[in-house]
């Protein structure tokens, strides 16, 4: 039987987990424990054609993964018998500490734990999971991928702030980014389908949160996310891009505090605070019925996504390739059409048959005589994590 990796995204209410075999990539078990530490608690395992479903309480992580653990041994497969060789484990925030894929040890447990003020959300979830895990499978390594570690080779003009250079360093004030596992993965997917390893490349991950890269010769030299995920692209309930005086002009007029802004910009914004909706799907439907703020949030959407097209194109002095991912990148096509009209003079010409036509795997939805390939390629965060967490031990 091949090695398997057991992937676990641990976040703050909730458990995601896969068993992947890091040869093909393929999920031989999936799950989801939801709502950890509510009332209701929903659970589900999904192994072949078996599928199990719980709606328990659950009252946290540990007990969370305990039975995950179970339904491994009833439902399948047993992970005994699975060849499971680690266990590898996403972190949002690495910090400038972690480049790439890091053994744990109390070090690495203490570094993590030292980098929660930049995020506050998501690396004391992860870090749990961590703890966790390691109790109820001891027996084999762990690992943590961490989500910025791709983002740690931006040039200095990339990842520097103009802030007081003092300020900054006392409080690690510098361009991180964030979804570097997703950007990682399609780029070198991109690379190895079109058989070039110097390729430009602009990697859009849309879904609920959103980010942009730019990839040069496999190397990460910007992304639109940056202290925080709040940076950058419009989200579905993010604001992306803002003037910070924003916060200014909210504390002293609207009299609103730093943790009222905080849930405003990160929670209530983005698509949600223009239309009502952070569903696309939604969005669309109520544009065409003629909602006039759902049209608006459509463009507003499509015009930030052009925007760091065409400032990328310029970061990287020329363009190969434009690549759309997740949720609304691989789905939507009418945004797809929105993000790229009108860029014909950067050499991007998008046949739109190809691009409404449905598909499977990697699709190039260009036109042939386009000098900038535009593609579709589905995002396997879980797969990357496997190969990296083998490759770490």
């Amino acid at each position: 039987m091949n090695q398997t990796v057991l992937v676990v995204n641990s976040g703050s209410s909730s458990i995601k987990y896969q068993l992947v075999d890091p040869t093909d990539g393929s999920a031989i078990a999936t799950g989801l424990v939801e709502r950890i530490g509510e009332g209701s608690s929903l659970l589900r395992h999904v192994f072949g054609e078996k599928e199990f479903e719980e709606d328990n309480p659950i009252r946290d992580h540990a007990m969370g993964l305990e039975r995950v653990l179970e339904l491994f041994s009833t439902v399948g497969p047993n992970l005994h018998e699975s060849n499971i060789v680690a266990v590898g484990h996403r972190v949002v925030q690495g910090g400038s500490f972690f480049d790439r894929a890091t053994v744990v040890d109390r070090d690495v447990m203490r570094t993590i734990e030292a980098l929660v003020p930049l995020a506050p959300l998501h690396n004391p979830a992860n870090l749990t999971g961590i703890k966790v895990a390691r109790r109820l499978l001891p027996n084999v390594p762990h690992v943590v991928v961490f989500d910025t570690a791709f983002f740690q080779s931006l040039p200095a003009a990339s990842a520097t702030y103009a802030l007081d250079r003092e300020v900054a360093r006392k409080y690690a004030i510098r361009r991180y980014g964030a979804h570097g596992t997703s950007h990682q993965y399609v780029s070198k997917t991109v690379a190895d389908h079109l058989g070039r390893m110097d390729l430009k490349q602009i990697v859009l991950h849309l879904g609920n949160g959103a980010s942009a890269s730019a990839v040069d010769a496999g190397r990460a030299v910007d992304t639109s996310m940056g202290l925080t995920p709040l940076e950058g692209l419009v989200m579905g309930t993010r604001t992306g891009d803002i003037d910070p005086a924003a916060v200014f002009h909210l504390a002293r007029n609207a009299h609103m505090s730093i943790d009222d802004i905080d849930n405003l910009l990160n929670k209530r914004s983005g698509m949600k605070g223009l239309t009502g909706q952070n569903d696309l799907r939604i969005v669309h439907s109520m544009a065409e019925a003629g909602d006039r703020n759902s049209r608006v949030g459509l463009a507003v959407y499509a015009h930030r996504i052009k925007k760091y097209i065409g400032s990328y194109a310029a970061v990287l002095g020329g363009l190969d390739v434009v690549t759309f991912t997740a949720g609304v990148g691989e789905n939507d096509a009418k945004m797809r059409e929105m993000a790229t009209e009108g860029l014909e003079f950067l050499g991007i010409k998008l046949d739109h048959s190809r691009n409404r036509a449905s598909g499977r795997g990697i699709r190039e939805i260009s036109r042939d005589s386009s000098k900038v390939k535009v593609l579709v390629v589905p995002t396997n965060e879980e797969w990357e994590i496997a190969r990296q967490t083998v490759a770490a031990i």
